[in-house]
């Protein structure tokens, strides 16, 4: 090995001492930060052990993954016909893609999942009817829109507009020619669209599908602001009571940890399969 530094060239060994060097001090940096933690007198383990599994964090959990699931389909159900419409020659549908994609990335998260769990102050009874008639079904708005209801509402409807860009890009990822083989043989814009584009897009599409699934995970956590009863909340509701703000908010870190590894173990099995 010392042989081997001393024919490197002066230039090549600095740099490799600098980098150890580096490595090194991150290292005692990380290290020391950690065991601080972990001694600190104020950080109380047992809290952090007694409420890591317990019933009302598991249940934070599962809402956290249901939310996360749900708003992953309904975001990509509503990207994908968003997508579509703005592949079609039809100019209104096109704005109205561009419209959606401009609103709901341009507002923030946060304002939106108020805005859902407000709107009885907007809307106090919601139904479907004939107007001037007694036909239909109406209900009150406080009722229907539960905090669940309205972060669900709020992520799938953000969500969308950020798979709908996934999805166009996966499109444009397509050489236009085929579609015009397509055509040439017969096949309508819409025929080419599900026989030829969509298949090979998929490709494409699905590694950052990876992605948007963690994002939507940790994103999660901003439905407590409106008591989603997701872990966060759960969590914030246990150190309002106890008091104990750190220890919870690191069993509520330790599960998004978890939660974000799995999730990323599976996406890189994605990925190799696709390769």
């Amino acid at each position: 090995m010392l042989d081997e530094l001393s024919k490197m060239p002066i230039a090549r060994r600095r740099r490799l001492g600098s980098r150890w060097g580096l490595g090194a001090v991150l290292l005692a940096l990380t290290a020391w930060l950690f065991w601080t933690v972990v001694t600190s007198p104020n950080l109380d383990w047992a809290v952090i052990g007694s409420y890591l599994f317990s019933e009302p964090i598991l249940s934070g959990v599962g809402v956290t993954l249901l939310l996360t699931v749900l708003t992953l389909l309904f975001g990509l159900l509503l990207g994908m016909l968003l997508a579509l419409m703005r592949q079609s020659d039809n100019p209104v549908l096109s704005a109205a893609y561009a419209g959606y994609v401009w609103f709901f990335r341009g507002t923030p998260l946060l304002v939106q999942l108020v805005f859902w769990f407000n709107l009885a102050l907007l809307f106090p009874r919601i139904g479907i009817g004939i107007p001037g008639t007694s036909l239909g079904w109406y209900g009150e708005a406080n009722t229907l829109i539960t905090p669940f209801v309205a972060a669900l509402f709020g992520l799938a409807l953000h969500e969308a507009a950020y798979m709908a860009e996934i999805i166009r890009g996966g499109f444009l990822a397509i050489p236009r020619g085929q579609v015009d083989a397509a055509l040439m043989i017969g096949m309508t814009p819409g025929q080419a669209s599900r026989r030829i584009v969509v298949p090979q897009a998929i490709r494409v599409i699905l590694p950052a599908l990876g992605n948007q699934f963690i994002l939507i995970l940790k994103g999660t956590s901003m439905v407590s602001v409106i008591g989603g009863g997701d872990l966060l909340t759960r969590a914030q509701q246990i150190y309002g009571q106890n008091y104990q703000v750190i220890a919870l908010l690191l069993v509520a870190s330790l599960w998004y940890l978890a939660l974000v590894s799995l999730a990323s173990i599976g996406q890189h099995y994605l990925e190799r399969g696709l390769r």
